[in-house]
């Protein structure tokens, strides 16, 4: 079991930059990929950012060179740094996990409750 809570969503101006955090209970932490998926108002669940436990990560098409996805093991957490953000990153960002990194991409196991992030223009 995996219980994951966020942090460090908020409003920022087009350009700007957020770092989110997510920290994770559970003693198998280090064996679950992990990984961050979003909503934005009307739209289904978007995969954004993924990292295998043993750190390899992948990122959607519209957010690679802009953010960036980290895992401390040590700590049980998981960040994603997101800079030269755009109005269409506004969403509710959850993190995510599971043990088959397929899984974590559409229906992970494991949920937090969500941290919005909201970009004006």
């Amino acid at each position: 079991q995996v219980q994951l809570v966020e942090s460090g969503g908020g409003l920022v101006q087009a350009g700007g930059s957020l770092r989110l955090s997510c920290a994770a209970s559970g003693r198998t932490f280090s064996r679950h990929h992990m990984g961050w998926l979003r909503q934005a108002p009307g739209k289904e669940h978007e995969f954004v950012a993924g990292i295998t436990w043993s750190g390899l990560n992948t990122y959607l098409d519209s957010v690679k060179g802009r953010f960036t996805i980290s895992r401390d093991n040590a700590k049980n957490t998981v960040s994603l740094q997101m800079n030269s953000l755009k109005p269409e990153d506004t969403a509710v960002y959850y993190c995510v996990a599971d043990e088959s990194f397929g899984k974590l991409v559409e229906r992970p196991d494991y949920w937090g409750q969500g941290t919005q992030v909201t970009v004006s223009s």
